[in-house]
C-alpha cells in the first residue's frame, strides 16, 4: 500500500516528479506514480483524488505546470496534506505555475515548493509521515547525517586542492 501518490498531468514533468520518488525510494517510504490530466480526463482523476485515503494514501504530491490547477484540485478533494511542485513553463519561467499553487483559496491549503523542486516534496512527505513513524524519522536523520557529511568533505577537498584545481 502506498503511503505517497505522485501525480503529474503530463509526461513531461516526469524527470521533476522522478526526483520526488527516488528520495521516497531511498527512505524506505512506498508510492505510487501517475499520469492523470485533470483538464483531459476529469472522471478518472475524481475517482482517483476521491478514492486516494481509501487506498492508503498519507500524502499526495501533486506537480503542474502553467494553469497548474492539479494540487489545488487534489486539495479540495483529498483530505490530507497535498504537496505542490510548480513545474519551469517556457513562457514565465515556473513563475505562473508558482503563483496558481501557492495562491490557494481560504480552506483549501496546498503545501508547495519551489519550481522544480521535486526532491523537496519528496523529503515533505517524508516528515509530514514521520510525525507518526519513527522509522521514517531515523531515515531523515541519517539523510540529514549525510548531507552534512558530503558538505565537510567537499570543504576538505577544496582546502586540500584549492579553488583553482577543484
Amino acid at each position: 500500500m502506498a503511503a505517497v501518490s505522485i501525480v503529474m498531468g503530463s509526461d513531461s514533468d516526469m524527470p521533476v516528479m522522478k526526483k520526488a520518488a527516488d528520495v521516497l525510494k531511498q527512505l524506505g517510504i512506498d508510492y505510487e506514480m501517475r499520469i492523470i490530466s485533470a483538464h483531459r480526463e476529469p472522471d478518472e482523476f475524481f475517482e482517483y483524488a476521491k478514492t486516494a485515503e481509501d487506498r492508503g494514501v498519507k500524502v499526495i504530491i501533486a506537480g503542474a505546470g502553467m494553469a497548474a490547477h492539479l494540487p489545488g484540485m487534489c486539495a479540495a478533494i483529498f483530505p490530507m496534506p497535498v504537496i505542490g511542485i510548480p513545474m519551469h513553463t517556457t513562457s514565465l519561467g515556473g513563475r505562473d505555475s508558482l503563483y496558481s499553487i501557492v495562491q490557494m483559496p481560504s480552506g483549501i491549503p496546498v503545501a508547495t515548493v519551489a519550481i522544480n523542486g521535486g526532491a523537496n516534496a519528496g523529503l515533505l512527505a517524508a516528515k509530514i509521515l514521520s510525525v507518526s513513524d519513527p522509522a521514517i524519522l531515523a531515515k531523515l536523520k541519517e539523510y540529514a547525517k549525510d548531507m552534512k557529511e558530503q558538505v565537510v568533505a567537499k570543504d576538505a577537498r577544496l582546502q586540500e586542492v584549492g579553488c583553482e584545481a577543484y
